[in-house]
């Protein structure tokens, strides 16, 4: 009888050992096994906003925070980046959410805030947050003021679709104040306005803002206020239903976080794929743990990751500092750093 139990026990855990190899070198299915069929990606961005995603007229590519986001996607499913498995399609903010909906988007890279309608009603279901923002306040610097509560009566070019509508209301109508809102479908056409002198303010966020800002023939002549009237948590999205899809997403931009934190870059990653100096980075590299299998990804989509955009320190030195936002003692520096840029554990 004894014997009995013990072949039952052994038998149960073979039969377990089977399942769990099974799951994990499982096919593809979902949205990413329709990607990889299809031989491409599809990534919404914003496409006019300068330091997030804008076509860079230098290069006639679309550059910038988010849209290097779409390539790290782009390299973990493909291996690498190319002219043909990376398809970006510019949204307004008003259309973001119908494209991502209705299948014309497979995934959302456009600094867009995480909300709980967004979360819920609008069945999204948001990676890992890639830029933490607030919802700010420009002027010109020539209107002499330095704060919300200077701005009684005043006009408010705003983005329809957004937050921000909502956050400017909530804080004018607090303080008691007169104001009119002037909505637009693009950012691009909003600091037109605000530059044309059809609102006193331009209000989004800070980071947008600053974008913006740094386009202008003359940036001095205008100021961002110090006022930050919301949190704007910024994310990729993705449609709810497909956790394999999500976790893809998800764990492609953590991988941007633990690079940083491990201290690999595009300039070192071959060296440490060739000799990793101890089992957590051999892990990330996908020299053990056979970790990608579970995402049904290569073991090395982190490599690949890397190769393409970097680290997150990388992303961010190349296309946020050039608009002026210091990442320095920000909740944008990494948990090391006093931030709340954090990894789970990559095991």
């Amino acid at each position: 009888m004894r014997n009995l139990r013990v072949l039952l026990v052994i038998a149960l855990t073979l039969v377990l050992a089977l399942s769990l190899s099974g799951l994990a070198a499982a096919q593809p299915t979902g949205k990413l096994a329709e990607v990889i069929e299809r031989g491409k990606l599809i990534c919404g961005v914003n496409g006019t906003l300068p330091g997030f995603s804008f076509l860079d007229p230098d290069t006639g590519e679309v550059s910038g925070f988010d849209a290097d986001f779409c390539r790290a996607f782009a390299a973990a499913i493909f291996g690498e980046v190319t002219a043909d498995n990376l398809e970006f399609v510019p949204l307004t903010a008003a259309e973001r959410f119908t494209a991502l909906q209705s299948g014309q988007i497979d995934v959302l890279s456009r600094n867009t805030t995480w909300t709980l309608s967004r979360d819920t009603d609008l069945l999204g279901e948001f990676a890992p947050v890639t830029f933490y923002d607030g919802q700010g306040l420009m002027v010109r610097t020539d209107l002499g003021v330095s704060s919300i509560d200077e701005l009684e009566g005043a006009s408010f070019c705003t983005l329809t679709g957004t937050t921000t509508e909502l956050n400017i209301t909530d804080a004018m109508t607090a303080r008691g104040f007169q104001f009119e809102l002037i909505p637009f479908d693009a950012s691009s056409d909003s600091f037109a306005a605000f530059e044309a002198g059809r609102c006193d303010v331009l209000t989004s966020d800070k980071s947008q803002l600053a974008g913006l800002r740094s386009s202008a023939a003359d940036p001095s002549v205008y100021t961002i206020l110090a006022d930050t009237l919301s949190k704007e948590p910024l994310a990729p999205m993705v449609l709810e239903g497909d956790d394999d899809w999500l976790n893809v997403i998800r764990w492609t931009v953590f991988a941007t976080f633990q690079a940083e934190e491990f201290g690999i870059t595009q300039a070192n990653i071959d060296d440490m794929v060739a000799s990793p100096p101890n089992a957590e980075v051999g892990r990330f590299v996908g020299a053990e743990g056979g970790l990608g299998t579970f995402l049904g990804l290569s073991d090395n989509f982190a490599v690949n990751v890397i190769k393409a955009v970097g680290n997150y320190g990388e992303i961010y030195d190349r296309n946020i500092g050039p608009i002026g936002i210091s990442r320095e003692g920000t909740l944008n520096a990494s948990w090391k750093d006093g931030g709340l840029l954090y990894a789970p554990a990559w095991r």
